[in-house]
């Protein structure tokens, strides 16, 4: 049976280590609207298809009544 030297260092770095994370930011001119809708859109989508939604809702109903009476 062989014997093994055993290993008294530590182990350092390696591909166990997690390599950094390059975040690149590109500034972009836009207009002000188109902007506010980049920073708004996650509250503002729901809200513009919920409108939508009850204003044709409502044109039907004035639709039908105009029919009827």
């Amino acid at each position: 049976m062989s014997s093994k030297k055993k290993r008294n260092k530590q182990y350092k770095g390696g591909a166990s280590s997690i390599a950094p994370t390059v975040i690149k930011v590109s500034a972009v001119k836009r207009h002000p609207l188109h902007q506010w809708w980049l920073d708004h859109k996650r509250l503002a989508k729901p809200v513009f298809i919920i409108t939508t939604i009850v204003a044709v809702i409502a044109l039907v109903v004035v639709g039908i009544v105009s029919i009827i009476f």
